[in-house]
Formats: structure tokens, sequence, C-alpha cells
């Protein structure tokens, strides 16, 4: 009880000092319809320009804030309130019924007035065209720029921690490889993209995207999609999609200068313009995050390894240099072009658990862990609406490649260098795709799409001792179809299928349905939907080819696709003229074919032991089913509160045992309150109950021996805009200074201070 006692105490405390949770800027109404039924700017919608309203705020169930823009502004509380969006809200009639004008660049802007309830949100990707997120079946969360700047969230994993049915693993602190666990299923069953463009990491053992050096900075919007949307998007969309969008310029030049310092040697910069001149629009940050003197090992490893006084203060070093661009070109009125790019380099070094089991053989010396990431995402577009809007269509062509080393410094206790010869892991990755949607009017409308991919990897290394060379590639070719459409603004549905063939792993096809019923003159909306989804074998699992001195890693060609079949259903409630929404989703999901990781012993001539084989198989099935509920709450203007909870049950059918690092219970409140003009605090706490993980001391292995402690985090947030030009900020993260691990072996950031300022003109 000593938790939850803590937690309403903090609560209260928040409460009474006036903290509250204020929402961000909306996505616009862009082509989304009227109550009269007319279709709004589809050119901006189709052409992924940034959707954002002027006073209204984009929900999300991670209770995120109405925030500063990226240039520092901070909005009042009372423009606006953050919702759940998880099983979608109905259509306020008041909302649907602001002045809708059109704003530069095309995009629409929606006005809602201060004394409304939470405003409207507006997805894109659960159905690949911008429509309320009441009027859609699936589970989708929004978050904006505005609510990640208020958070004053930095990177990413931070943002995706407070999402709901998300865990995110990270191991250490900035700049750590990170895991993002949906409903349960596994990393690589997430499908991220950004502006379009697939960026999981095809260099990687299992093909899931790394979160641990991207940043926020130029992010417009983070849509979060759960369930199977293979229907959609394909591979690796198995539990769902995290769509990243960049925000839009528009308007005059936008300059702007933050800088920010604070614990663990953190020293960051970021600097960037936006706006529009004439057809032309822009939008540029650059930014350089520096971190020094984080120590991961926790102190029981220590004592087990019996660590040197060196090795308990080694610390880690992070050096992380990310571009974010977006540049447009409207052609005509019904044609334009557009160009997105995202750059990372990073170096990150490191003294983790592993460095240090090996006391005995490195003596005082510290061998440290470098890794090198070069990431390169490039994305174009071609936009064309025809017919008066009735048909609308994109043209893409996109490439990512990503380069990463891993090598160690420094020497063994007998003088000896360490690994100076560097693994290096590559890969690539060339998309073309189209889409058109044909507008049916009071009929609906139809999606169709045709998609294309180029895969290609190369694992080597110089080692002599353990030569490794991997050189593998391949073409996966898709067409899907979708039809929307509602019947009298009560019954909403839509219904998609896709059919994916692959050069390596065969050919599947896979579906889902969702609809959506609004319960007239009541303010409930029932949702539900139901799906199929398969993760594809990672070109390193087929074809890794690694061996040493009595063992060697060998991949399965014959690897079969992960497939699932998932649904989930919801309920929520509108009350208070639109000022306090709650509800809840239920979900389940069950896994075939899982691909796991094998091993056996080769019989070896002159080895009393042989050689210890390692690779990869089909084997059992796993289910993953749970809750997830939300209650956001605008009590005045200026004060707002906003709370989620996640129950999650994973377990694999074989065996009856847990999937390690799914956390059963998270919970996460935020609150926010600007009791005067230009001032906006905001408090958040986040608890996450303990979970089964892999041990790293002990003569026992297996994949959940160990078990993580749960652990909660308070964190505050403080900002004020002195004037047009200048504001400070300021925050403390992990205020009680919690000592918890996540996953097991690698401490997370204890208690931090953080603060800065940001110049614009």
């Amino acid at each position: 009880m000593s938790l939850f006692r803590c937690v309403l105490t903090t609560s209260t405390i928040l409460a009474v000092s006036g903290f509250g949770l204020a929402g961000a800027q909306a996505a616009a109404l862009s082509d989304a319809q009227t109550p009269s039924g007319k279709q709004l700017a589809p050119k901006a919608a189709s052409s992924g320009k940034t959707l954002k309203g002027r006073a209204g705020v984009s929900r999300t169930s991670a209770r995120g804030v109405s925030a500063p823009s990226q240039s520092g502004a901070a909005p009042q509380a009372a423009q606006g309130n953050v919702g759940q969006v998880a099983t979608g809200k109905g259509v306020s009639p008041m909302a649907a019924q602001q002045p809708v004008g059109i704003a530069p660049a095309g995009q629409t802007r929606v006005s809602l007035s201060p004394s409304q309830g939470l405003p409207e949100v507006v997805t894109v990707s659960a159905l690949r065209r911008p429509v309320r997120a009441d009027d859609v079946g699936s589970s989708v969360t929004v978050v904006t720029d505005e609510q990640i700047a208020t958070q004053q969230r930095r990177t990413l994993p931070d943002i995706l921690a407070r999402q709901p049915g998300l865990n995110v693993v990270r191991s250490g602190g900035f700049g750590g490889t990170t895991s993002i666990f949906m409903r349960g299923a596994n990393p690589n069953d997430v499908k991220v993209r950004i502006d379009g463009m697939d960026i999981n990491d095809g260099s990687s053992a299992s093909n899931a995207f790394d979160a641990g050096q991207f940043v926020t900075d130029g992010i417009g919007s983070i849509e979060i999609l759960r369930g199977p949307q293979s229907g959609l998007y394909g591979a690796d969309a198995m539990a769902g999609v995290i769509d990243i969008n960049t925000k839009q310029g528009e308007g005059r030049f936008k300059p702007f200068v933050r800088i920010e310092g604070g614990s663990y040697g953190t020293f960051n910069q970021a600097f960037g313009a936006s706006g529009s001149t004439g057809r032309f629009h822009y939008n540029v940050v650059l930014s350089h995050y520096r971190s020094d003197g984080f120590h991961e090992i926790p102190r029981y490893i220590e004592r087990y390894n019996e660590a040197n006084r060196a090795q308990r203060r080694a610390g880690d070093r992070n050096d992380n240099r990310s571009a974010n661009v977006k540049l447009g070109y409207d052609v005509t009125h019904n044609f334009d072009l557009g160009l997105t790019a995202r750059l990372i380099q990073a170096n990150y070094h490191t003294f983790t658990s592993y460095d240090q089991m090996f006391t005995p053989y490195n003596g005082d010396q510290l061998i440290r862990d470098q890794n090198t990431q070069n990431e390169a995402v490039v994305r174009g577009t071609a936009h064309l609406s025809s017919f008066g809007g009735r048909f609308d269509q994109v043209l893409g062509l996109g490439y990512m490649t990503n380069r990463r080393r891993y090598m160690q410094d420094g020497s063994y206790a007998d003088g000896e260098p360490a690994m100076t010869d560097p693994d290096y892991y590559r890969s690539t990755r060339l998309k073309v795709d189209w889409h058109g949607t044909v507008d049916l009017r009071k009929f609906g409308t139809v999606l169709v799409g045709a998609e294309h991919f180029h895969d290609n990897i190369n694992v080597s290394t110089d080692d002599p001792t353990a030569p490794v060379h991997t050189s593998a590639g391949m073409d996966t070719t898709a067409g899907y179809g979708q039809y929307e459409g509602n019947w009298n603004r009560i019954l909403y549905g839509a219904a998609n299928v896709r059919y994916d063939a692959n050069s390596r792993y065969g050919n599947h096809v896979t579906w889902r349905v969702a609809p959506a019923i609004h319960v007239p003159n009541t303010g409930t909306i029932i949702k539900a939907s139901a799906g199929s989804g398969f993760h594809a074998p990672s070109l390193y699992q087929l074809f890794v080819n690694q061996r040493g001195a009595g063992w060697a890693e060998e991949g399965n060609p014959n690897l079969k696709a992960e497939t699932m079949i998932g649904y989930d259903v919801g309920v929520e409630q509108k009350l208070l003229h639109d000022k306090l929404h709650f509800g809840a989703t239920w979900y389940d999901n069950k896994v075939r074919n899982l691909i796991q990781s094998s091993s056996y012993v080769l019989p070896s001539a002159g080895s009393a032991w042989g050689d210890y084989i390692y690779s990869y198989g089909n084997v059992g099935h796993a289910r993953m089913y749970g809750v997830e509920a939300f209650l956001d709450w605008k009590a005045l203007d200026t004060l707002s509160f906003a709370l989620n909870y996640t129950w999650t049950h994973a377990r694999d059918t074989e065996n009856d045992a847990l999937l390690q690092r799914r956390p059963q219970h998270k919970f996460n409140f935020n609150t926010t309150w600007s009791p005067v003009k230009d001032f906006t605090l905001s408090g958040n706490i986040l608890y996450t109950s303990g979970w089964r993980d892999y041990p790293l001391v002990g003569e026992n292995y297996c994949a959940t021996c160990a078990k993580g402690h749960g652990y909660f985090t308070i964190d505050l947030t403080a900002h004020y805009k002195i004037n047009r030009y200048i504001s400070v900020f300021a925050r403390a993260d992990n205020l009680l200074n919690r000592q918890y691990e996540n996953p097991v072996g690698y401490l997370q950031p204890g208690r931090a201070g953080y603060g800065g300022f940001t110049l614009n003109y």
C-alpha cells in the first residue's frame, strides 16, 4: 500500500499546487468531413503535410501537455487538453461547428474556444488518409510536437515510455540500445516509419527498430497504431505501427536556438529555421546532444564481480549529432513535391556489466565498448489531386542506410590490446510506393496502393580468430486495397486486405476490419477491430555466417514468418460537455511460428566438448491479452488531468512461461497548470510493475530466471516565455531518485536536473 499511498499523496500535492494537464495543439481536421459531409483540404492531407489546429489539441493517453512549439513559445493550457485516443472519441457537435479556414500551404485550421471540451483528434496513419480518430475502429494515439516540447522530452524513448500499451526497455542511459514492446509482442513486431519510409534496422539480428539515438527535434507528430496492421503496412506490423511525421514549415522566416545543460555532463544545442516563401516551405533542425559520466552498473553486480575502484567509477559517454529536414514546393494548386531527410551520427562509449565480468582478465584496466552509428533516411514524394479532389494520389521514393561499427578500446591485464578489429553491420533499403484514394462522396472512399522494397545487409569483421562475412538481399512486392464508409454517421467502418510476395520467405495475405458505432445523443462510442499480421525473418536470421574457436552462428534459410491473429473491443464515454472522457479497450493476440534462437553441440575432432552451434528456428505459440484504460478531465480552462493504465498478460503457450520484459501493470498520470500567461508547469508520474528477465549474475541462465523490480518516477517541468524573443525552461527527472533497472542489469538515470533557454525571432 505504500506505493499507492505515495502516488495518491504526490497527485494531491500536484493538484493543490496547481499542476494540470494542458493539451498540445491538435492536428487539423484537414480532409476530415464536416457535418455536411464536405471534404476539407484533401491536398494538404494526402501530401503528408503537417495537420495542426490553431487552438485545438491532439489527444494522447500518454497525457501529453499543451506545449511550446519548437521555437519555444508556450501556449496557454486553456487552449485545450490531451485525451486518450486508444479507442477513439466521438465527434463533438460543438467542435464540428467551429469555423474552418484554409491556412498557408493548404493546411486546414480549426479554431476552438478555450471554454469548450477536449478537442478532436485527427489520425492519418490509421487509414492512410486524415480522419477523425472518433470514426476509426483501430486503437490509436497521437502525440504532437507541442506535447513533446512542454514535457521537455528530448529523446523518442522518453516519449514512448508514457504511452499506453508500450513498454520501453533501454540498456542504460541516453544512447543505449532501446527496444519497444507493444501489447506484449516482441520489439521486432512493431513497424516504425518516418514520413512514410520504413526504418526498422535490417542489419540487426531481429530487424527491430532501435530508438536509442533518435531525438525528438523536428518531429511534428507521432501516431501509434496498436493491433495487427499488416493489412495496410505489411511485414513487421504484426503488433502495430509507430508513424513519425516531420514538422512542416509555414508563415514567416522563424529561426531559433536552444541551449540546455544539466546532470550527467549533459550539454545540448539545437538550432534551425522554418517558414515559407511563395510556394516553397521548409523546416530545418540541427542538433548536438552530449552526455558523459552516467554509471549504468548496479551495485550488487559490482559486488558479485568484485569490481575495482576504477570500474565502479566508470561512466558512459554519448555524442549525438542529428539533422532533420523537410522541404516542399507547391508546383500548382493541385500538384506538389516534397523531400524529407533525417541524418544521425552517434558515438556511444560504454562500460557495462558484461565488461565488468572479465575483471580477472582485465585487472585494473577498463575495457570499454565503442558503438558508432551512421544513419540516413531520405524520401521524396509527388502528390496530385485530380477531379476536384475526387482522386488523390501520392508517388514516393525512399532510401535508408544504417552503418554500425562495434569495437573495444583498452588493454587486458597482460598488456594485450582489446578487440581492435571492428565488427561492421550495414543495411540498405530502397522503397518505391504509390497509393491513390477515390472519394465516392456519400458512398465512402476506396484506397488502392502498391509498394516494392529491396533490402540488403552486410555483416563483417577483420578479426582472424572469428571471421564474419554475410552479405544477402531480398525483394518484396506488395499490393493492398481498402474500403471506408459510414451509415448515417452512426456506424463507421473500414476493411482492408494486402498481398506481400517476398523472394526469401514466401507470400502472405493479411487483412483487417475496424468498425465504430456512435450511439446517438449519448456521447458513447463502441469500437472494435480484428486483423491478421506477420513478422518476416530478418536477413541476419536467414543467412548470418559467423565462426570462432569452438563456436559458430549459422542462419536458417528455411525460417517461416511469424503470424498473428488479433482483435480488440472498447467503449468510451464523454461527459460534462466533453470535458470528461474515459474508456477502456480489451485486446487479445495469438502468435504462431515464433522465431527463437537455438543451439546444439557439434562433435569436433580434438575437442572434448565439441563446437557450440547457434542458430534460429520456428518454435512454439504465444498469447498476449490485456486492457488499456484512460481518463481525461479538463477541470478548468487552465487546469487538466489525465491518466492511463495498461494491464498486460503475455505467455508462451507451449510451456506456460511468462515472456520476458513484459510488466503486467503500467500507470501514467500527467497534470499541467498555466497560472498566468506564458508560464506552464507540468508533472508526471510513471509506475511500472515487476517483470521476468535474463539474469546477469549467478550460475543459472534462462530467459526468465531474473525478476525486474517495479518502480515509479516523478518528473516536473516548467517553462516561461519572457518575451517574444526569449524563453527559459527547467525540468527535474526522477525527483525521488529511484534506483531502478530496465532491463535487469542496466541502471536507469537517477535524480537529474536540466535547464536552458530558447532564442526565437
